[in-house]
This record gives C-alpha cells, sequence and structure tokens, in this order.
C-alpha cells in the first residue's frame, strides 16, 4: 500500500538502512574541516560573518557526532530492561543534537554580530575568506546531495514527494543533515554577501548583520529539529489514513466484528507498534482466537512492514441495541 501520507517502511530486516549511516558520516567529515577552514579565515580575515560560519559548522560537527550516536544505540536489541527496545533513544540524542546546533552556533552567531554592530572590527584580507567559502559551498552541496539522493529514493519507495517525506518522516537522521546543510549553504551566501558589503563599504555593519541573519537561521533549524524530536519521543501515531487502513485490514479476519479501540505508536523510523481492543464472535472458541489473533498479526504487518509489535485484546463489544 502507498500513499501520500504513508511514513516510510522498513528495510527487509528491520534495521536502519546503510544509506543513514553514510549520509551522517559524509557530512561530519565535511563539516570537521570546513569548520577548521572558515575558523582560520575568519581570524585572518576579521570577518565575524566568517566565524560565526565557522561556529555554525562545528555546531554541525557535533550534531553529526550524536547522530551517528543515535543511529548506535537505537539498533540495540529489545532485552529484559526494555522489552519495547532501544528505538526512542535516537530522539533523545536527535533532540540533543538541535540544542547544540542552538547553543553552538545560533548563539554565538547572534552574540558576535552585535558585538561587531557595537564595537566595529578591524578587517583583513577577505582573499582567504573568499577561498573557504567557495570550497566550503562545494562541500556543504556534496554532503546536502548525499542526503537528498537518499530522501528521493525514500520517497519513491512510499509513492510520497522528497518535500511530504521531510515533513512527516520520523529518520529524524537524514532529516537533520538535509535541513542542516541547506542551512549551512545559505549561511554561507549570507556570510559572502556581509563579507562583499563590508569591502566594498567599509562599513562592519554589514558583516555584522550576516553574522545575526546566520544566527536566526540557526534558531529555525534548531526549532524544527526540536520540534520534530520532541514529538516523537511524547509519541506520534500513524497518519488518520493509515489508521483507517489497518482498521479495516483487522476487520478482514474471520471471527473478528469490530474494533472497539485502536492505538498506533510510531517508535523509530522502523518500528511500529499496533495495539487494539477487538470484539470477536461471540461463538468463535479459544482456539479460533487465537488463530484470529495470529492472522490479523501477520496481514497487518504484510500490509506494512514496519509493524514490528501487534497486541490484540479481545474485549466485549457494546451489546446492539433493540
Amino acid at each position: 500500500m502507498t500513499d501520500q501520507h504513508t511514513p516510510p517502511g522498513p528495510a527487509p530486516d528491520g534495521d536502519d538502512p546503510p544509506e543513514s549511516t553514510t549520509t551522517v558520516i559524509v557530512a561530519a567529515l565535511a563539516n570537521l574541516g570546513i569548520a577548521a577552514a572558515k575558523a582560520v579565515a575568519g581570524v585572518l580575515s576579521g570577518s565575524s560573518a566568517m566565524l560565526s560560519e565557522a561556529a555554525h559548522s562545528v555546531a554541525d560537527t557535533v550534531t553529526e557526532v550524536m547522530l551517528l550516536t543515535a543511529l548506535r544505540r537505537s539498533d540495540r536489541p529489545a532485552d529484559d530492561d526494555h522489552p519495547l527496545g532501544y528505538g526512542p533513544e535516537r530522539y533523545i540524542w536527535a533532540l540533543l543534537a538541535a540544542v547544540a546546533t542552538f547553543v553552538g552556533g545560533a548563539v554565538f552567531a547572534v552574540y558576535d554580530g552585535i558585538h561587531t554592530l557595537t564595537h566595529g572590527e578591524d578587517p583583513g584580507d577577505p582573499l582567504v575568506s573568499y577561498l573557504v567559502l567557495a570550497a566550503a559551498f562545494l562541500l556543504e552541496a556534496f554532503s546536502l546531495r548525499t542526503g537528498l539522493r537518499q530522501v528521493r529514493a525514500e520517497a519513491a519507495r512510499i509513492d510520497a514527494t522528497p518535500r511530504h517525506y521531510l515533513r512527516v518522516t520520523p529518520d529524524t537522521a537524514v532529516k537533520a543533515v538535509v535541513m542542516e546543510d541547506s542551512a549551512a549553504l545559505a549561511g554561507l551566501l549570507l556570510a559572502a554577501a556581509g563579507l562583499l558589503g563590508t569591502q566594498l563599504s567599509g562599513s562592519p555593519v554589514y558583516d555584522g548583520v550576516a553574522s545575526i541573519l546566520i544566527g536566526v537561521l540557526l534558531v529555525y533549524v534548531a526549532w524544527a529539529l526540536g520540534r520534530s524530536n520532541a514529538r516523537l519521543l511524547i509519541g506520534r501515531p500513524l497518519p488518520p489514513d493509515l489508521r483507517d487502513a489497518i482498521r479495516e485490514e483487522i476487520l478482514t479476519v474471520p471471527h473478528i466484528v469490530r474494533v472497539l479501540e485502536l492505538t498506533t505508536l510510531i517508535q523509530g523510523p522502523r518500528e511500529i507498534l499496533i495495539a487494539a481492543k477487538v470484539d470477536f464472535r461471540d461463538a468463535s472458541s479459544a482456539a479460533q482466537v487465537e488463530w484470529a489473533c495470529e492472522e490479523a498479526e501477520q496481514q497487518l504487518r504484510e500490509l506494512l512492514p514496519s509493524i514490528r509489535r501487534v497486541y490484540l485484546d479481545p474485549t466485549p463489544g457494546v451489546a446492539p441495541r433493540p
């Protein structure tokens, strides 16, 4: 089943696809090298926008390290202490990554921009900064291309648009990389504009404003990622159309006459829990009820392979009115 509201399904073995890890590693390596180059260029040129961009890249590198930790820790199998698995742990680390983006990048960028506007700056040779910005743009574009390639592939697999996939996907690692790389490219253009404005006018105002705008951009990215991960930590259900499809699928199983209550929970990018109170035919035997529960679980997993756990509770229905 495919639908424009369908969340991404799992890999056949239920694990994260290797593309997610590759996407994050490529982004981390790119940002690590970019951060060092920007810091050197910022010191040599005296540009607050370049220093803000260096802080931006450092924050992105820390974010990707946290995302790699999230991917590794959340893939651990369920055990006695965590019977439902470790899937939600990825959202804790991803939420911390959003905080790192805010504190490590946005706060520094806004502060440095305000400091430049109030105290001025001594601009140096901007040539190094321009060269670093050009190299950083190419590296960030390559990293973004890797992330978008995965997004397009995953979106095509569920017959959705890439934009819709990014909006609803519970794979926050890929979402974070794409958003941060997009923000990085925009930040590089802002830094270049600020640097050029200061060079042509001799006024540090352009550089300071560019630094503040970079900070505002990072605030938005941190807010969007934090909000997305917070919703998944609190508990996000499947979209209404999928819930209706699951309800209808359960009702196709013999001996089941009514679904009284249905609960769905996204536990991870490839982990969905289904729990339902189900009314069985009064004449059904215990063996038939057991068979129907197993059949319902099998049909649901065929409908949506992301479903990892199904719990059906035989519950008496409300007596029909005379």
